[in-house]
């Protein structure tokens, strides 16, 4: 869970309190090593066919890397749902409900088909171009594979998501490398620090493995992670990912004008960008009181994130609204959270938030 929205009253005011989220961030998170892809993949033809689509991605020149990379199915300009790939770079789309929620209806295939056919289907990777991938008849009833989304670099001026220092690493350092990730894929974490850190010192630029190394250390020494990151930008300041993991670390200390910071270079160097860099923007723009900018971030974060794998934006989108005395509002974003947030503490925290903006919406009348 990202951060959380708390709504409490104090005589005529609602007071609203959004706490810091967990350091650890994960764009987004991966399918299982395990197969998810591998359990459709091996089934009969006919009995995949109209539940899920199939795909895999190559990257032009580049070994995949380790984050999750967001695939997105869109139709006629809007983003109607997104997965991503796993370790081997396959992905599985399936379908989703209009509130952003996994289900197998019955009638799965015209589900399918209603809503997907004639959709293309794309990788966002910033630095990268992808190929589109259009959603035929054929692939909702008879073939489910839609084929291979191929990732081929741009000009490498702007912001990326895959360093270009990589490409310079010596044999020995990508092979500490790799090692690394097999490792990681074990969970063996302690194999994949130590051929992280021979990774780095064998090439001390490799901004790719500094990454990593850092996403690792975060659970045990921030500060070590901190610096870590600091490395990786320092080899590669057009290196986006490092930028992400900082905001994460800096939210969670409560330095928002730094995650602010870190938010707006990210930014810069990838206008898209991600539903955790929107986020964080919009919570830190919150915190300093830029409620506009803050509710602008938050509603793009929604946009383009029909799953919510950012689970919390809608709750702090509700905090915006509440603090703009906008009840309504802010109410129809916490009941639109409980139709993905079912059970479980966040769900119960839901509920006491919606009757306390009730009451607070009640009394203003």
């Amino acid at each position: 869970m990202l951060a959380a929205a708390s709504f409490s009253q104090t005589g005529n005011q609602t007071r609203t309190t959004t706490a810091a989220p967990p350091v650890q961030v994960v764009r987004p998170d991966s399918i299982n090593e395990s197969g998810l892809y591998d359990y459709w993949a091996n089934m009969t033809a006919q009995g995949r066919a109209g539940g899920v689509l199939l795909g895999k991605l190559a990257v032009e020149g580049e070994p995949l890397p380790w984050e999750p990379i967001l695939v997105s199915v869109d139709g006629k300009g809007q983003i109607v749902t997104s997965t991503q790939t796993d370790t081997k770079g396959q992905f599985v789309i399936s379908f989703i409900d209009s509130h952003g929620v996994e289900r197998n209806p019955q009638d799965a295939q015209r589900q399918m088909e209603t809503h997907y056919e004639g959709c293309t289907v794309q990788a966002t990777v910033a630095g990268f171009r992808s190929n589109a991938l259009t959603i035929t008849q054929r692939h909702l009833r008879d073939d489910p594979n839609i084929g291979t989304i191929m990732l081929s670099p741009e000009g490498r001026g702007g912001g990326t998501e895959i360093s270009s220092t990589s490409t310079a690493a010596p044999a020995t350092a990508r092979k500490a490398f790799e090692r690394a990730r097999g490792d990681w894929v074990l969970q063996n974490a302690d194999g994949a620090t130590r051929n992280l850190k021979k990774a780095v010192q064998l090439y001390p630029a490799y901004a790719q493995a500094w990454l990593q190394l850092g996403k690792i250390q975060e659970s045990s020494d921030r500060q070590a992670a901190r610096d870590s990151f600091s490395k990786a930008l320092a080899a590669d300041p057009n290196f986006i990912l490092p930028y992400e993991q900082l905001a994460a670390l800096d939210a969670q200390e409560g330095k928002w004008q730094e995650t602010l910071e870190n938010t707006s270079r990210a930014l810069q160097l990838d206008p898209a960008g991600t539903p955790q860099i929107w986020y964080y923007d919009a919570l830190a723009n919150l915190q300093l009181g830029n409620r506009d900018a803050a509710e602008a971030s938050a509603l793009k974060a929604l946009t383009i994130d029909p799953r919510h794998t950012v689970p919390n934006t809608e709750q702090l989108l509700a905090v915006i609204l509440a603090r703009r005395a906008d009840y309504a509002g802010a109410l129809q974003h916490l009941r639109n959270s409980l139709t993905y947030i079912t059970s479980g503490p966040n769900a119960d925290l839901l509920k006491q938030q919606i009757a306390q903006l009730q009451q607070k919406a009640a009394a203003a009348r």
